[in-house]
């Protein structure tokens, strides 16, 4: 029988994965298999590095993407390589089924294509044969700087004799099939621990990280390459032809910069890094521990740190990527969205330090350029939504506050949110300040809807539009952080709207029938004859007629308005302040009735048409101080109901006279 450890009786199976679809948009876009290291991809540098172990069989297992995978990569016409591509998914201890040889008595040494330094093949052997299982798990070691426990290093070694517990057909996974199928039939596998990681990962950041600690051991090695020879007295920095490299640039290894590839003045580069073929880094800009691929651009005074940037990625200057997958955009529409994202990031943050990004505005204003940048930023998004809003958006609600009684209390709406936003001053001036794309969504979104409200003559479409555009500029100028704080305020804003004319139809006849059933109820209440005849009140010799603008529409907006307010600048406890909000409509209601009661009494004893009219707007105004009152009587009774009393703690003064 030949020895089925011998080297030359060793079939090497190479597991190449899915793309990760939604997980990671380099990986959907890009097969992980094919990501680069060195200038090849990751697969077959793998095969390489074997290769050059003495192994010569290799049988690589795609999920339907083998035409893909076999066009990117080049092989020794010398090696045997076999390639296996499953229309229907097969798992891991599946795929090794496949490849393996019917009736063989070959050894097969299972590796995932994700890997970047493979292990010392004579080490995994003597493993091997010192487990004395049909099976070996092979795991990197610990690592003992972060403590991270033993982690599966995706290589396996297999005996032809455990071919017999795979199914032949259907989905069957080696950590989750076969093992347990062994330690069903109690021959368990043997678990060896490798004597250095093998750089095997799943995730971009695994392998920025596994390509990174590889460039530091000098387990890469890209002076093979036939383009790169090395540079600089250190040893470990390398380049390749055709690099232009500023005299002011730094570049602190290790760190591979590929053929083509250009670097401006000043720029800083911080290894460990690769920077591939024909990337332009631009002026100031710093990279550090990052990997930026084939034909990328960065921009002027960009900063990247632990990130990964596509192949033909555009980063705009003054950017910033921390621990960041900038990807190639899906389309151009998405590309320049994303373009003028960054680019509002570089006016409200461009040369300023770093620690200014997070920190909160107050801060930032002790800088005076950044202080200007974000006055002069806001003040003319503002003045531009003003310019483009004043006919007809803010010429119609200016008539409609000064002509509707329903809706006149409007015009109080932005003072009052302007003063609320004063008292909370100290809030906002501790957010940080961090530019959100999202805010440019809803500003474009407010457009629209603002096109829509002016091609269809719906002007509560534009209105809408108009307290849209502002929480837009906001979010995009000051960010999320800010935006949760300015919340309340930009709901409050929602109030300076009329509503539009379908829903104050559907409750204007509904409130203009309670308030003359609530009349009537409360004038038989205290002991008046009364007859009414739909909303005519019939008291004696007298008719009070319950009009459409008796309804209460005015007071149920006025009593939101200052419960709002109430509700913006207080301290109270959010249920406190949603109870509050709620009693609005009962105490609008209630008012109203009382309003109109008085008034109908009034007009028994009033008979002069003027005296009428006066006492009528009188008695509206005179409801104001009334639903103020009950809006502090019920304050004070939330408090006295659920706070506990105020300790006074006494203090006394021993004296001594002096007599």
């Amino acid at each position: 029988m030949t020895d089925s450890t011998s080297i030359n009786n060793i079939k090497v199976v190479i597991l190449v994965g899915g793309r990760d679809f939604g997980r990671c948009p380099i990986a959907t876009r890009y097969n992980r298999a094919l990501w680069p290291i060195a200038g090849k991809p990751v697969v077959q540098h793998l095969i390489e590095r074997l290769a050059a172990q003495g192994l010569r069989q290799f049988v690589i297992c795609c999920d339907a993407q083998a035409g893909d995978i076999r066009g990117a990569v080049t092989l020794p016409e010398a090696l045997d390589i076999r390639w296996i591509e499953q229309q229907m998914p097969r798992g891991t201890a599946g795929s090794v089924l496949d490849a393996a040889e019917p009736g063989s008595d070959e050894l097969l040494m299972v590796f995932v294509a994700c890997m970047i330094c493979p292990p010392d093949v004579q080490e995994v052997l003597a493993a091997h044969r010192d487990g004395a299982a049909g099976m070996s798990v092979f795991f990197n070691p610990v690592d003992k700087s972060n403590a991270v426990a033993l982690r599966d290093a995706g290589v396996y070694v297999c005996r032809s004799s455990v071919l017999s517990h795979i199914p032949q057909k259907g989905y069957f996974d080696i950590k989750e099939g076969l093992i347990p199928a062994l330690v069903s039939a109690k021959e368990p596998a043997y678990a060896g621990k490798l004597s250095r990681p093998v750089g095997n990962f799943t995730t971009w950041r695994q392998y920025l990280t596994a390509l990174g600690r590889a460039l530091n051991d000098g387990l890469v090695e890209p002076q093979r390459l036939s383009d790169v020879q090395p540079v600089g007295t250190s040893g470990v920095q390398w380049a390749g032809k055709d690099v232009h490299i500023a005299e002011s640039a730094r570049i602190c290894g290790p760190v591979l910069v590929e053929a083509g590839a250009k670097i401006e003045a000043d720029a800083v580069i911080l290894g460990p890094g690769i920077i591939g073929k024909n990337v332009r880094i631009g002026q100031n800009t710093v990279v550090c521990q990052s990997i930026i691929w084939d034909n990328a651009v960065i921009g002027r005074g960009c900063h990247l740190r632990r990130s990964l940037v596509d192949y033909q990625r555009t980063i705009p200057g003054g950017a910033v990527l921390d621990g960041t997958a900038a990807a190639l955009p899906k389309g151009r529409l998405s590309g320049l969205a994303e373009g003028i994202s960054m680019r509002i990031k570089q006016i409200t943050q461009s040369q300023v330090s770093n620690h200014y990004l997070a920190d909160p505005l107050a801060q930032c204003l002790k800088h005076p350029r950044l202080k200007w940048t974000l006055i002069g930023m806001t003040g003319l998004l503002f003045a531009v939504l003003f310019v483009t809003y004043w006919r007809p958006t803010l010429v119609d609600l200016w008539k409609v506050w000064l002509h509707s009684d329903e809706y006149s209390c409007g015009l109080l709406v932005p003072f009052l949110a302007g003063y609320a936003m004063w008292v909370r001053r100290r809030s906002f001036l501790d957010s940080p300040v961090n530019p959100a794309f999202t805010g440019l969504v809803v500003l474009l979104a407010a457009q629209a809807l603002r096109l829509f409200g002016l091609y269809y003559m719906f002007g509560s479409a534009e209105r809408l539009a108009l307290v849209l555009s502002v929480g837009g500029i906001v979010l995009l100028v000051y960010g999320w952080v800010f935006f949760r704080k300015f919340l309340p305020v930009f709901v409050f804003l929602f109030l300076m709207l009329p509503f539009p004319h379908r829903v104050e139809s559907m409750i204007t006849l509904p409130l203009q029938q309670y308030a003359t059933v609530s009349a009537v109820f409360s004038l038989e209440t205290l002991g008046y004859n009364v007859v009414r005849e739909g909303n005519i009140i019939r008291i004696g010799d007298t008719v009070v007629a319950v009009a459409e603008a008796c309804n209460g529409l005015r007071m149920l907006t006025a009593f939101f308005v200052i419960s709002g307010f109430v509700v913006l600048i207080s301290s109270r406890k959010l249920w406190e302040k949603a109870v509050l909000l709620i009693s609005a409509i009962p105490i609008a209601l209630l008012c109203n009735t009382i309003r109109l009661t008085l008034t109908s009494i009034a007009f028994t004893y009033v008979h002069s048409e003027r005296m009428e009219e006066l006492f009528h707007d009188f008695g509206g105004l005179a409801m104001m101080p009334l639903a103020i009152g009950i809006i502090l009587l019920e304050l004070w009774l939330m408090k006295l109901l659920f706070y506990p009393p105020e300790t006074v703690e006494h203090q006394v003064v021993f004296s001594r006279n002096s007599s």
